[in-house]
């Protein structure tokens, strides 16, 4: 027995046109894709930093440093009470008098200044800071400083400090590779600059100095000797001169100064001198 089925003619059609309409579909969206992927590829996520920033200064804990490397290297083998004194706030329990300092039979010695020239720290709460001291007799010396900073917020040493090391240090590297500035009205403007800037001439400065500039005029004097070499900085946007100049006693000094410059209506202007005073 045959059996007989109307359908729509637009149905028969569909049915028999799909396969063809799908295949259209997926050439269209195979052309739309790799377009998409020739006008903007797509770029690797950047990963997120696994490893921690920087722990930020802790400047009571520098503080307590250097003032305990100024104390610990002030010493009168005369008075030897006095560095008792000195250091008895900073001495622990199970820690020698003194911090294990015993002086000479003799002499004395001063610190004149301290700085604080390295930090790390191995646990949080922890520093240890190298401090350079220049004193009056054996020059400058560096001894690390390890404190913590307690439970309850205050400051303690970590133990006794180490006569150290300077940190390492190499011959000076001067910029290598620099385009020299051939532009006669650029290095007008900033020779020009330059000599009232050391001169301290603000008015004088002010005509060279891009609308909105802000530039810091140094305390000391000076007086533009020559301009040895004007180059461009790395990138645009900034020039490179060195100097000679001198000050009110005869000394004389070779510097350095970065200037940031722009041509505005074929005119060349400053806008910053090495330093930017808002910062």
């Amino acid at each position: 027995m045959v059996t007989t089925v109307t359908r729509p003619l637009w149905q028969i059609r569909l049915t028999r046109e799909l396969p063809r309409y799908l295949l259209c579909a997926l050439s269209v969206a195979g052309l739309a894709a790799s377009a998409r992927f020739a006008i903007a590829p797509p770029r690797p996520t950047a990963l997120k930093a696994t490893q921690p920033g920087p722990a930020p200064a802790d400047l009571a804990a520098e503080g307590y440093a250097a003032l305990f490397a100024r104390r610990y290297l002030t010493w009168n083998a005369a008075d030897p009470e006095a560095s008792q004194r000195a250091l008895e706030a900073f001495v622990g329990p199970g820690m020698e008098s003194d911090i294990g300092l015993q002086l000479p039979s003799n002499g004395e010695q001063r610190v004149e200044w301290v700085e604080v020239v390295q930090a790390r720290e191995p646990a949080p709460g922890a520093h240890v800071y190298t401090i350079a001291a220049q004193t009056d007799t054996a020059g400058v010396e560096y001894l690390t400083v390890d404190v913590v900073r307690k439970a309850d917020g205050s400051l303690a040493l970590a133990g006794y400090p180490a006569f150290v090391g300077a940190p390492a240090s190499s011959p000076a590297q001067l910029p290598g590779g620099l385009r020299e500035v051939d532009d006669p009205a650029l290095r007008t403007v900033a020779e020009r600059a330059l000599r009232n800037y050391l001169a301290g001439s603000e008015s004088e400065l002010a005509a060279d100095l891009a609308s909105g500039a802000h530039v810091s005029l140094p305390a000391l004097d000076l007086s533009l000797q020559s301009l040895q070499r004007l180059d461009w900085a790395a990138g645009t946007g900034a020039v490179l001169a060195v100097v000679q100049a001198r000050d009110g006693r005869g000394a004389q000094y070779t510097l350095a100064y970065e200037l940031d410059v722009a041509q505005e209506e074929g005119r060349w202007e400053v806008s910053a001198v090495q330093t930017d005073p808002n910062t």
